[in-house]
């Protein structure tokens, strides 16, 4: 039943980030995969959040959108992808801050997620 939950957030998650990547951007920055790892970090944030407060979070409904929606909506391979792209065409600065702006605002989001659980909860 585990891998249920699972499958059907894992495919919420990939049909959304889908969605994000056909907003039409023309830029050699991967900002459409950086906004969806950030959104994807807020998100797994707050769900965190919202079990801790609760206590007594279904374990399905946190595989769901924990392990599901989340897991199939973040982009990390893609996001290795585009920045060893970036390096191997000698874009060292947009690729250092592509992985900077990556770790940092990601994290960032986590921290932002949990807090709007607590105000939310």
């Amino acid at each position: 039943m585990n891998f249920l939950f699972v499958a059907l957030g894992g495919a919420i998650g990939a049909v959304a980030r889908y969605a994000i990547s056909l907003i039409p951007v023309r830029t050699g920055f991967p900002v459409l995969t950086l906004i969806t790892n950030i959104l994807g970090a807020i998100l797994i944030g707050f769900v965190v959040g919202v079990s801790a407060r609760k206590g007594n979070a279904s374990s399905n409904s946190v595989l769901f959108w924990k392990t599901g929606v989340c897991g199939g909506f973040t982009t990390f391979s893609t996001f290795s992808l585009e920045a060893y792209k970036l390096f191997e065409n000698q874009a060292y600065m947009m690729g250092g801050l592509y992985v900077g702006c990556s770790v940092i605002f990601c994290i960032f989001g986590i921290f932002l997620g949990e807090k709007i659980a607590s105000v939310l909860g």
